[in-house]
């Protein structure tokens, strides 16, 4: 006969300190920065497909139009960092709750940093620093205000 295989103790519940109050801000953040999204989402959704000619109208002049305009540049950079955020935020739940030796949490967890750091970087740049009036670009593909 077989004994049973021994099992590891469970891992000591977090105190009231500040780990604790740190992991329950987290918890708070996902479920506040989840309701925003829903609604940034949905508002992108709708000005996107539903108004208007609705997909028929996304093509370059679309986008350049609505890139050209500070106040959607803010709504997409607001998108894209709590998207960012929100999915890291996540992400570091699952690492925390996974990965068993601490050199791996630690890792991974500074991976995660970096690579939410450098996509928040690049999508800001491109939102900020797009040309909707490129030189070279086949005139029937840019937005009305080119040419005025």
């Amino acid at each position: 006969m077989s004994t049973a295989p021994e099992l590891s103790s469970p891992k000591r519940p977090v105190s009231h300190s500040t780990l604790g109050r740190a992991q329950r801000w987290s918890w708070v953040f996902q479920r506040v920065s989840g309701v925003i999204l829903i609604v940034l989402i949905f508002t992108h959704l709708f000005i996107n497909l539903w108004w208007g000619d609705g997909i028929n109208q996304i093509d370059f002049a679309f986008v350049a139009g609505k890139l050209a305009n500070p106040f959607w540049q803010w709504f997409d950079f607001a998108m894209l960092t709590l998207a960012m955020i929100h999915g890291a935020n996540g992400m570091r739940m699952i690492i925390d709750d996974y990965a068993r030796s601490p050199w791996m949490r630690t890792t991974l967890q500074w991976a995660l940093r970096i690579a939410t750091l450098v996509i928040i970087v690049l999508g800001t740049l491109v939102l900020f620093t797009f040309d909707p009036c490129p030189a070279d670009a086949d005139p029937s593909l840019l937005p009305t205000f080119c040419f005025e």
